[in-house]
């Protein structure tokens, strides 16, 4: 009881102090000093350092990060935003931890695959380096492994939608999970698998584990060819009614699996998590006008998503990944019809909180931004 008593006071002044330190670097936070000195001496911001750097395929980069002392660490499947200054600009992008989310040394391993049209993921294949200090968020996201863990597992990733399915992998192999575990993997060819030795001696080493790999250009080796239909389901998996399904891959793999899951009548059975770019509107659907109420600004529909057209305005909302997953753009919308492209549905109702990102009016359409 006297420990409580006396501490509570000691934790009141340090917050105390922090506060009128914070009052005295105004009109800048605490941290935008201490960044001058070094950026992994932080208040409040959580940042990480890049201790490691490795690139085990042609497009593909794994970095190997040590938080600072705010991380609360992660569950397996769940997501991270990092942030990272480019050309005076800070960019911030979603990516996945591949790592066990028990590892005990503290750090986080990221894989990230360059694409042709990704800002982000193109410098850092480029210029990532051991020291580098990114930016990072807390880990965030529902694409989680249940409790307890099911008896059948059944883990579908393909190209760098590895990481959260591998990272489930690893957890589930930490833990001695003692269920069946298939884990099948798609690539163009073996060449473009990240971790294949990793997966192969996880396989050899538990017996529990069955490592399927599927590749779509390529005609030799491997287990399977081309794409995903219920003919790869029912060769891999042919329990997959009486399992718990996790799938993480480009959009082309993610509709696959859908449509054969919806068609079986087993949608229920699968768990999703996707990060690609929101699709292109479809084409005819623009017209009308985008208000923006708090900022007095109003352009013609060009049926872009709402976040690229407050951009043209001129106008700067916060936003975090561009892909519908972080909710950093998360605005109300005071009126009007929008529609999801990644869903497809769409939204009538006023006062309503949607996403930029993946959002375009269908018509007139007002925001409070």
């Amino acid at each position: 009881m006297s420990v409580a008593h006396t501490s509570r006071p000691a934790e009141g002044r340090r917050f105390s102090l922090l506060s009128l330190f914070e009052a005295m670097a105004t009109p800048h936070q605490l941290d935008r000093y201490l960044e001058l000195v070094t950026p992994m001496v932080t208040v409040r911001d959580l940042r990480a350092e890049v201790v490691e750097v490795r690139r085990s395929t042609a497009d593909t980069v794994t970095l190997t990060l040590r938080p600072t002392r705010q991380w609360r660490g992660f569950r397996a499947g769940q997501f991270v935003q990092v942030g990272v200054v480019i050309d005076g600009v800070r960019h911030t992008r979603c990516y996945s931890p591949a790592n066990a989310q028990a590892s005990t040394d503290g750090l986080v391993e990221l894989t990230i695959k360059a694409h042709p049209e990704g800002l982000v993921s193109q410098y850092l294949h480029a210029h990532a380096h051991p020291g580098l200090v990114l930016d990072l968020s807390q880990a965030a996201g529902e694409f989680t492994l249940p409790s307890p863990r099911p008896r059948r597992l059944l883990l579908v990733s393909g190209g760098s939608g590895i990481t959260p399915v591998l990272s489930m992998l690893r957890t589930l192999v930490d833990e001695q999970h003692f269920g069946s575990i298939t884990f099948l993997h798609y690539a163009y060819t073996e060449n473009d698998v990240a971790y294949l030795d990793e997966l192969r001696a996880l396989a050899d080493a538990n017996a529990n584990v069955s490592l399927v790999l599927a590749y779509t250009d390529q005609e030799t080796g491997g287990h399977l060819h081309g794409f995903f239909g219920q003919e790869h389901l029912d060769a891999v998996a042919p329990w997959y009614a009486d399992a718990e399904t996790f799938l993480c891959g480009p959009p082309g793999l993610m509709r696959g699996v859908r449509e054969v899951y919806r068609e079986l009548g087993i949608e229920d059975r699968l768990h999703t998590e996707e990060f690609a770019p929101a699709a292109a509107p479809a084409e005819g659907e623009a017209g009308g006008e985008v208000s923006f109420t708090a900022s007095g600004v109003t352009a013609d529909n060009s049926g872009a998503t709402l976040l690229e057209q407050a951009e043209a305005a001129g106008l700067h909302p916060e936003y975090g990944c561009r892909m519908g997953i972080c909710f950093s753009c998360t605005t109300v919308k005071k009126s009007g019809c929008t529609k999801n492209v990644r869903t497809g549905d769409t939204d009538t109702d006023p006062d309503k909180a949607i996403q930029l990102c993946v959002s375009v009016p269908v018509g007139d359409v007002a925001l409070d931004i």
